[in-house]
Formats: C-alpha cells, structure tokens, sequence
C-alpha cells in the first residue's frame, strides 16, 4: 500500500476503540513497527489522539479527542448506519428524529450509488414497525451516556423511578442496551443489590459514569435480550386479559406472537394476556376482523366500548 492507503487503513483500524498490540497492527498493515510509529505520529499531526504504550507489550489506541475526527467506514458499515438512521428518524427517542434526518441527508449525499441501492435494498425487505402512539420517551443523552458505559466497561451512576413510583439512587456495572416493543432496557449489575437487574429507559434519569472500570460478570441468560424478556414474563401484570375471539385459534396465535396465549374453543379461540397497558389487547382485538367477547377485566370492555365510539363517530361525515 501507498502512505495515504496505509495511513486511511490504519485510521480505520484504530476506529474500531478497540487496543492494538503493535506487532498485530504491524503485521496487519504489512509494515515494520518503526514504520507503524511514524505514522501513527502523522495521525496526531492531523489531530487524532492516539495513546500508545511502550515496550514488547505496547500497543496504540484511539482516543475522543476535542471533536469528532472524519469517519472511515466499511461498505457494510456504511450501509448498516445509513439503515440505523433511517430507522432512528421515526423512533421513539426524544429530540433524536431531527438529528437523525439531518444525518441521513449527509450520509446520502456521500454514498456511492451502489450502497445506497443495496441500503434501499435492506429498507425495502425489512418489516419494522413504526412508533407506537404513546409509546414512553426519554432523551437521547441518556442513550448516548449508557451506551458509551457500555461499551467502555465503566461504572455508572444514576437515579431511578421504579414501577411503583419510588426513587432510589444506583450505581451498575452496565452491560447491554436493549430494544424490546415500545421500550429500552439497560441490562446492568447492581452494586448495592448484588444482582442483575434490568432498567427502563424513560424511568432512568442524571446518569453520571464514574471513570471506574470493572471485568464484565457472567450474564445469567443466553444474552441480554433473553434477560429482559425473562424478567417481563415474571412480573405481575396490572390486567389479566381473557376474551373470547371468533376466529381460528392458528390465525390468532400468529398476531399474538409471544405475547398472549390462544387456546383453541369450538370455532373459535380464547385469548389469555397479562399486561400492563391495555392499548397491546385492544390494538389486537381491533386488528383480528373477527367478533370478540370481554370477559375480564372490565376496564379492557370499557376501552373498547371507548374506542368503538370514537371509531364511530369518526365514520360520520362532518
């Protein structure tokens, strides 16, 4: 490779935050380690902060400097933050859907034709649902802080309103951010309780890391997706839903998902949920085609009585 090939290889490399021992970087980059050297010293000439450590174990790594440097990303990379954007732009992150434009428009304006035939490509062959009506927000600072504690292994601090609307105030060890329907998770060890936990979003608040690391404990999960869906299973619900559906049992069961049992019942099926918002039942029932029968609890029959009105009335011209 020619310098500027090397120099761009080696800015890519360092971009991944990841330490490089130097004799992998060397033999990575084909080159002697006094080579590496001077060229990780032109990288700082052009304002990059790369931390190097001396000796047969030394290594380089990428440091955040005052501003954000240019990004080199892979084809892959590129088409993967292009999709995020896009997505991003209609989530349910609070002030995040106009930076999330304004992001994508920048991204698009640089993409070669071919990436953004193949982004079209992923977008177009993605079923992803779009915001939910009401889904709980929660402001993208605290997003970008709890990722990075994630990702640096650092402890954190934060305060935390929990379900039944008592503060407290935690110091984890975070591990994963998770999105699951309408809301994020952290999934994290908590120091005071010794025991993992799982954190909403919306509900966390003045998250401070504290520039201390720690080694990563064992997950008690297959991953942090399992854990979260894990710990919803086991918490009790406000309503214990029960409806008589008339439609096939398989039929329902496939709009269902995980989320309810369908029990098979003559020509028709049961519906079992527990939930904490009745708008997931009523957004299934009203999705079914078919005719239901309430049978617990009474403020789902008074939702749906509630929205039949609106329904209703809106059908009405004028």
């Amino acid at each position: 490779m020619s310098t500027s090939e090397r120099m761009l290889r080696l800015l890519s490399l360092l971009q991944t935050h990841r330490y490089w021992p130097g004799p992998e970087l060397s033999e990575r980059l084909e080159v002697s380690p006094r080579t590496l050297r001077r060229d990780v010293d032109r990288l700082r000439d052009l304002g990059y902060t790369v931390d190097a450590v001396r000796g047969a174990a030394g290594g380089y790594q990428l440091r955040a400097g005052g501003s954000l440097p240019p990004l080199l990303l892979e084809d892959e990379e590129a088409v993967a933050v292009a999709v995020g954007l896009r997505t991003a732009a209609a989530g349910a992150v609070a002030g995040m859907d106009d930076w999330s434009v304004q992001a994508l428009s920048k991204v698009l304006s640089l993409m070669p034709p071919r990436l953004r035939r193949q982004m079209d490509a992923v977008a177009s062959q993605t079923d992803a649902p779009g915001p939910w009506e009401g889904a709980p927000v929660f402001d993208a600072a605290v997003l970008t802080t709890l990722a990075q504690a994630c990702r640096d292994s650092e402890l954190l601090r934060f305060d935390y309103t929990a379900r039944e609307g008592e503060a407290s105030h935690r110091r984890v060890e975070p591990l994963r951010l998770v999105s699951l329907g309408r809301r994020w998770y952290l999934v994290a060890w908590d120091r005071d309780r010794t025991d993992w936990r799982s954190f909403r979003l919306d509900r966390i608040s003045a998250p401070e890391p504290t520039g201390q690391r720690f080694r990563a404990r064992d997950l008690p999960a297959d991953d942090a997706l399992a854990f979260v869906r894990q710990g919803i299973r086991r918490m009790p619900q406000r309503y214990a839903v029960r409806v008589r559906v008339g439609m096939p049992a398989e039929d329902l069961a496939e709009q269902v998902g995980r989320w309810g049992t369908v029990t098979p019942d003559g020509a028709g099926c049961v519906l079992e949920m527990n939930v904490d918002d009745l708008a997931w039942p009523v957004m299934v029932l009203a999705g079914s085609g078919a005719d239901f029968d309430v049978e617990s609890p009474q403020e789902l029959a008074d939702r749906v009585a509630e929205v039949g009105s609106r329904f209703s009335r809106s059908a009405v011209p004028g």
